[in-house]
């Protein structure tokens, strides 16, 4: 960055004032109060609040320490909120680029340890094939992508099926609808193509809601895999 010559007033940058569309706030632990920033794009919407706090009531006890994935990072507010709370380290991924250079600015502002986390560029589905960010299961997924899309349903059969989820992982859904049909057509889906999918087991693949809540029209619940 320039420094402003002497004797003139710094004029303000309006590509980075235009860059940002909103604040989103961090709602406790250690950056409680904190902001961060994202884009305007087409289906980035953070999390409310009040969702947000009743989600990390549900992990309260499963968060400290914990391996995280943002999949649809968006804000990354999510992901920025578990770190906050004590998770150990957290894999952001968001396709647009510009969001995800927002994601790192945000983490430097936040002065978080660059060990602390990671952030992808790029579609969660091809990331998650592709180069498999770590080498054991997630603690917690968040898959919160824009709700029109509907890419949950392909997001959830690649963590399974590059085993990179187990039955102790727990798993945060966030939608406009009940998901509770899709999750059903999904589980036989999954069955059909165990063999194929799944060479370390021949296990059925269940998936068991553990929380869920409403607020407004956005449907939220708290799933994991558990045996048949």
């Amino acid at each position: 960055m320039k420094k402003p010559s002497r004797g003139r007033t710094a004029k303000k940058n309006p590509k980075a004032k235009s860059a940002a569309a909103g604040d989103v706030r961090i709602i406790g632990g250690q950056f409680k109060r904190r902001i961060v920033s994202f884009i305007e794009a087409d289906g980035l919407r953070p999390t409310p609040d009040r969702l947000r706090e009743t989600l990390f009531n549900w992990l309260l006890a499963d968060i400290h320490g914990a391996r995280v994935l943002d999949s649809c990072a968006g804000s990354g507010v999510l992901g920025f909120e578990a770190l906050s709370r004590g998770a150990a380290h957290t894999t952001f991924i968001e396709v647009n680029t510009a969001q995800s250079n927002m994601l790192r600015q945000s983490a430097e502002q936040l002065r978080l340890d660059t060990a602390a986390y990671t952030v992808i560029t790029g579609t969660a589905e091809e990331v998650l094939s592709q180069h498999q960010p770590i080498e054991h299961p997630f603690d917690i997924v968040f898959i919160d992508p824009p709700y029109a899309q509907d890419l949950w349903q392909p997001i959830l059969s690649t963590l399974i099926t590059n085993a990179l989820i187990d039955q102790s992982t727990l798993i945060y859904l966030e939608a406009d609808k009940d998901l509770t049909p899709q999750l059903e057509q999904l589980e036989e889906q999954l069955n059909e193509n165990r063999d194929a999918q799944l060479e370390t087991t021949q296990q059925m693949i269940c998936f068991e809601c553990v929380k869920q809540t409403k607020v407004g029209q956005v449907v939220a619940g708290l799933y994991r895999l558990s045996p048949s």
